[in-house]
């Protein structure tokens, strides 16, 4: 870019000293085919510049020329005898911007080449009379030019000179930045490894019932591995050394990641949180799923935080655009609010609203910084609307494929019932929470064309039978249990009907009833009026979970806690596991055994991971057999899994294991016969 402005604006000055030397040339007088040339050698100046068909080298030396050719066609007329120096100095001040010297030693070369031919045309006409003054000025006018040649000079070796520091202080920047990389690398391996074994460890205490201290330690785990990765993600944001990592993802799993997080969340103040997913978003896109989930995750988070009564409102929708949709993720609290100075410091990073807030809320305050630097890097913008005591908007839109633009909740055609919503509106002790649930229940309406009733009321219900076929009503478990005799009755009939629950609810013995667990959100919603009392008691998207029975995994790690942790993971989806310490026992495993999948950590003494999967790919190979390896890795720097799969890799799992992602990977890699999909309930 600064090359460029310095060419634009050496061009512009050399214009107007050509139109100025062809104006001169008339008026005196001078060659008359001379201005033309000048002028028609300019277009061609601009016209490469434009173009920029030769290299800017080339370019370079044909500016010299042409201006030297113009200084010397001007010089060497006798009426130019003073001017000539000025032009010099113009020309000597113009090109030191190119940062050459041999560019001034040309110019300062040819001036003194000029002024002799000066001098010997003034002594053979006569034209100059050389008295005192004429002798004074010629003598100061080569003494400036002079000096101005130096002057450029100098500008030009201390411009090289800090340029040289520059590229250096780059260099030096870029070799931290690798440190930093391998540091947070490194860190991350020996800080997740043990929160992984903690996390692990805790579950099988809770499997084993051994008291609820376990549930403490693992929620600690959880909390402590986010952090952990808040730093990650915030340093990379700083540092602008986010990296995407697209992948194909239903549109549905981001609404499931925020029911799943905000069922984890400490919602010690009963807040509602209500989902409204607008049914035409498309059903498949293409982006960085994972960073959603966290930008999903750090809104959540900070929402629940900050909001001490009502809710919270979570839309998902999308614009149509020439290269896909633009996401729309709206995150809406009746929390604390912000004034306008704490909005406008929102993304300078590590910035908390309110100190005291903050220590007793928890938290280290980089979620919204994280949100902003995820966002730009996806091509997208954040907007946060706030008011204090009133709540808080926040925007992100961000820009995805679309793999399959066709709509991610639907109906069949066929469907003719009418649907009852049964939500007193006098329960909820804030007036926005019932705003939210009229916006979702309106939208979501709007999305399925179908008619949802609100009915407050019993005698509301009755007086729709009356009038409309009623199919399905949806309730909260407040609604329910003040009348359940009611409601099981109409259960047992052609009604279906369904109960938005805190756990540990369950209808009357005998009823038919369906338990939505709370947040209720559109997804259930759907399912239950797909499958009617086949969806009886779901649990989010789906009551089962894949088994991937008999099949046998090789475990990899030099840590052996991580072992125990890995194979009470995997033994619970009745695989068949075993363990090895190091990538050479690894090999050696695999030359004897017959295992379905590896997986392997990255970071071992004597011999890495990816040492070890590229040996074991290849005695695979060289034996006719299909070798699927995958990193377990608590490396999860942005670009990890990119950088694991080209090395050859055929999936990535972080640490601490989830099992979504544990299970999205093997679903991925395994034939279909190696996956029983009627397993046990979640």
């Amino acid at each position: 870019m600064e090359q460029r402005r310095t060419e634009n604006f050496t061009i512009i000055l050399m214009s107007i000293g050509a139109i100025g030397l062809s104006i001169e040339s008339l008026i005196l007088h001078w060659e008359f085919w001379v201005p033309p040339l000048v002028l028609v050698g300019m277009a061609f100046i601009w016209v490469i510049n434009i173009l920029s068909s030769i290299e800017f080298r080339i370019r370079k030396y044909y500016y010299v020329i042409f201006t030297a050719i113009m200084l010397f066609y001007h010089g060497v007329h006798e009426t130019s005898f003073f001017d000539a120096s000025l032009v010099a100095s113009l020309a000597l001040l113009v090109f030191s911007f190119f940062n050459h010297s041999y560019m001034m030693n040309l110019f300062i070369m040819e001036y003194a080449m000029i002024m002799v031919l000066q001098l010997l045309m003034a002594y053979q006409s006569g034209s100059v009379t050389f008295d005192a003054l004429n002798t004074s000025r010629m003598v100061l006018y080569i003494i400036i030019v002079t000096i101005v040649y130096f002057c450029c000079m100098r500008m030009i070796e201390d411009r090289i000179e800090e340029g040289t520091l520059l590229k250096k202080l780059e260099e030096r920047i870029e070799i931290n930045d690798a440190d930093m990389e391998d540091f947070l690398s490194n860190i991350s391996h020996e800080l997740r490894t043990p929160v992984n074994v903690v996390n692990g460890m805790s579950d099988l205490l809770i499997k084993k019932k051994i008291g609820k201290e376990a549930y403490s330690i693992k929620d600690a785990g959880i909390r402590l591995a986010y952090q952990i990765e808040d730093i990650q993600d915030y340093t990379e944001c700083k540092r602008n050394k986010v990296i995407l990592e697209e992948e194909e993802y239903m549109s549905t799993s981001l609404i499931n990641d925020v029911v799943t997080s905000f069922r984890l969340l400490d919602n010690s103040n009963e807040l509602e949180l209500v989902v409204d997913l607008d049914p035409s978003v498309p059903s498949w896109m293409k982006g960085d799923i994972k960073k959603l989930h966290k930008i999903f995750r750090y809104l959540l988070e900070n929402a629940v935080k900050f909001t001490r009564r009502g809710g919270i409102y979570v839309r998902m929708y999308s614009e149509n655009t020439d290269y896909g949709v633009n996401l729309c993720i709206e995150m809406t609290d009746t929390g604390i609010g912000m004034d306008q100075k704490a909005l406008a410091s929102l993304a300078e990073g590590m910035f908390q609203v309110n100190k005291k807030r903050n220590r007793s809320t928890g938290g280290i305050g980089l979620g919204l910084y994280i949100v902003y630097g995820f966002a730009h890097t996806m091509g997208g913008f954040v907007k946060i609307e706030s008011n204090k005591n009133v709540g808080t908007t926040v925007r992100v839109t961000i820009p995805q494929k679309v793999i399959d633009e066709s709509n991610c909740l639907v109906l069949p055609q066929t469907f003719t019932g009418n649907i009852l919503f049964h939500v007193r509106s006098d329960k909820y002790k804030v007036p926005r929470v019932r705003e939210f649930y009229r916006s979702m229940a309106a939208n979501l309406a709007g999305g399925i064309h179908v008619p949802l009733y609100p009915a407050e009321t019993i005698r509301d219900i009755e007086r729709f039978q009356e009038k409309i076929s009623v199919t399905h009503i949806f309730m909260g478990q407040e609604e329910y249990e003040e009348n359940p005799a009611y409601f099981d009755e109409l259960s047992k009939g052609d009604i279906v009907v369904a109960v938005s629950a805190y756990p540990g609810f369950s209808p009357s013995k005998g009823s038919r009833v369906i338990s939505m667990p709370k947040p209720l959100y559109a997804y259930p919603v759907i399912k239950i009026i797909n499958e009617g009392r086949a969806a009886m008691n779901i649990e989010g998207f789906d009551s089962t979970k894949p088994m991937f029975t008999n099949v046998r995994a090789l475990v990899v790690d030099d840590e052996p806690m991580n072992l125990v942790v890995a194979t009470s993971v995997f033994t619970d989806y009745k695989m068949i596991v075993d363990t090895a310490g190091s990538g050479k026992e690894a090999i050696r495993k695999y030359h004897d055994g017959n295992y379905d999948v590896v997986f392997m950590d990255h970071m071992m003494p004597e011999m890495d991971g990816v040492e070890a999967m590229k040996k074991i790919k290849k005695a695979a190979e060289m034996e006719g057999r299909d070798a699927k390896v995958i990193v377990l890795t608590a490396n999860v720097l942005s670009g990890a899994r990119e950088m694991f799969m080209k090395e050859g890799f055929d999936g990535f799992i972080a640490k601490p294991i989830s099992l979504t992602d544990f299970e999205r990977v093997m679903m991925t890699i395994l034939p279909e016969s190696k996956i029983d999909l009627g397993g046990e309930g979640l």
